[in-house]
């Protein structure tokens, strides 16, 4: 991913907590000599320092993706930036983003109590605390069942790279006022840009 210094974001601790907090990806490989990409769900381990998630079977991307080193791209809020928010039509526009590319080697689950616990794990991260839905014994003959049209993976981490795209190459007044015009847009990705780059100005964790 092309980053330009002011946009670069180092902190390994920052990037995995926005991986878990849009924990739905694109996965990118090689198949059959073209790329091909899945949208799936990931579960991150902080300490093993991998991700996992599952195919549908008769997806066949996952069929020739052992060992190939692959690409997870996770994407946060993103916006439109006008040109005509600035305070010269010497401007051209723009669009303002947050995302993370991370890299690694992909290797099968084939253990079945392996997979299912990370299923489990999934299925905890993504439902209600207060839900009654649980994968338990109650259910896990089913599961198992289940399971048998799904391809669970692990994915080991080998690079992360992290840009918050967020003005921060221009004067602090122009970034205020790409704040404001972006407070009064009624769309939530336009809104959740505004506040990170209102913490960014502030200095505070982003």
């Amino acid at each position: 991913m092309y980053i330009p210094k002011h946009f670069a974001v180092h902190d390994k601790e920052k990037i995995f907590e926005f991986v878990e907090k849009n924990s739905f990806c694109i996965l990118f490989s090689n198949h059959n000599g073209s790329p091909e990409a899945t949208h799936l769900p990931v579960v991150l381990d902080r300490d093993a320092g991998d991700l996992s998630g599952h195919f549908a079977k008769q997806n066949t991307q996952w069929t020739d993706i052992e060992e190939q080193e692959v690409l997870l791209v996770f994407q946060g809020p993103h916006s439109y930036i006008s040109s005509s928010w600035y305070e010269t039509n010497l401007s051209v526009p723009t669009w303002n983003y947050v995302a993370v590319h991370v890299y690694g080697t992909i290797e099968l689950i084939k253990d079945k109590q392996e997979f299912l616990q990370t299923l489990k794990e999934l299925v905890a991260k993504y439902e209600d605390a207060n839900s009654p839905y649980h994968l338990d014994d109650t259910n896990e003959e089913y599961i198992q069942n289940m399971m048998n049209g799904i391809v669970g993976f692990k994915l080991k981490i080998s690079k992360m790279e992290g840009k918050w795209k967020l003005s921060q190459n221009h004067s602090r007044e122009r970034q205020q006022r790409v704040i404001d015009q972006l407070k009064q847009l009624p769309h939530d990705h336009a809104q959740q840009i505004a506040r990170l780059m209102q913490q960014n100005l502030r200095g505070e964790q982003i």
